[in-house]
């Protein structure tokens, strides 16, 4: 016994066999067509893993959720959001989330994988766009027009409606794709929602930095590999992303970092390596000056606990 104890603790210093986030991927109900799924709140809530969706988990697929009534509170990337009827949400994959109680809300929900999407839709809803609004709040014709939407998609979702089931599919992946053209510009004409376009290449230099920011904090590194000047990302990502090219990258990595630390028992060494850090030192310096805390008063006040060790 004191041997197999001293084996988990050699593990656990090593940062192997300790808990993860939660990887969730998407799973197709029977006799339904792989890649998207509609469902209601109350459906969700009958579910028999529906307790698990109140602890952090990153699922590998979208969610959109409309709420028709009650209130709803969900928390994305350390953010919490408090939904109200007709809010919009749209969670992205890869982003950390869990739900707040379900019982007190009424909505319709849909997941999807980005692969089912046609290329043209996806890049023009930008669903990729990890950094966009996580919650919008249509009103009057936009509104209107995601409700549209969504009541076909589920209508269709819910029957094949006589069609075979190749056709069946292309008529989900088109109804799917107003749904989420809509979803992406609820503000009717262009720039109604605060938004702009981005630019082609902050688009290409966030593919990247998302691609690649474990293995390179430097703009010199992406400016290289895409075929710009720094300073054209730099102009670039301020115009996409509202900060300079520079500052996009740590930010990912804190973020990133964030989301190990509050949802994982690696110590800071092991975090430290998984993001390219030569060493736990240069780690929690980083950490510390872009985040104000250290790693471990980072975990500790995120957990609310005192527990000070990493």
């Amino acid at each position: 016994m004191v041997k197999n104890r001293q084996a988990r603790e050699e593990r656990r210093n090593d940062g192997e066999g300790v808990p993860e986030i939660r990887e969730v991927a998407f799973s197709a109900p029977a006799g339904r067509p792989a890649g998207v799924e509609v469902l209601t709140l109350a459906e969700l809530r009958g579910r028999a893993d529906a307790c698990q969706l109140s602890t952090p988990h990153r699922p590998g697929f979208h969610h959109l959720l409309l709420l028709d009534s009650g209130r709803l509170v969900h928390s994305v990337d350390f953010r919490e959001h408090v939904l109200a009827a007709g809010d919009l949400l749209w969670s992205r994959p890869g982003q950390v989330q869990h739900f707040g109680d379900l019982g007190g809300a009424e909505g319709r929900l849909v997941l999807f994988e980005a692969g089912f999407l046609d290329p043209a839709t996806a890049a023009a809803a930008r669903v990729e766009d990890w950094y966009g609004p996580a919650v919008r709040h249509p009103e009057g014709a936009a509104a209107r027009g995601l409700d549209a939407a969504l009541r076909a998609l589920g209508e269709e979702f819910g029957g094949l409606g006589g069609l075979p089931l190749e056709v069946h599919v292309e008529v989900l992946r088109h109804l799917l794709a107003v749904l989420v053209l809509r979803a992406a510009h609820p503000g009717g004409p262009a720039g109604d929602d605060g938004t702009c376009e981005a630019s082609e290449t902050y688009l290409r230099f966030r593919d990247a930095v998302e691609r690649d920011f474990t293995r390179s904090r430097r703009v010199a590194d992406y400016a290289r590999s895409l075929g710009y000047a720094p300073r054209t990302l730099s102009r670039a990502t301020e115009v996409g992303a509202g900060v300079g090219a520079k500052e996009f990258i740590d930010r990912r990595v804190v973020l990133e970092a964030k989301r190990l630390l509050a949802h994982g028992d690696q110590p800071a060494a092991r975090i430290a390596d998984r993001l390219g850090f030569a060493d736990a030192t240069n780690f929690s310096k980083f950490f510390q000056r872009r985040a104000g805390t250290t790693p471990i008063a980072f975990r500790a006040a995120v957990r609310g606990t005192s527990d000070a060790t990493a």
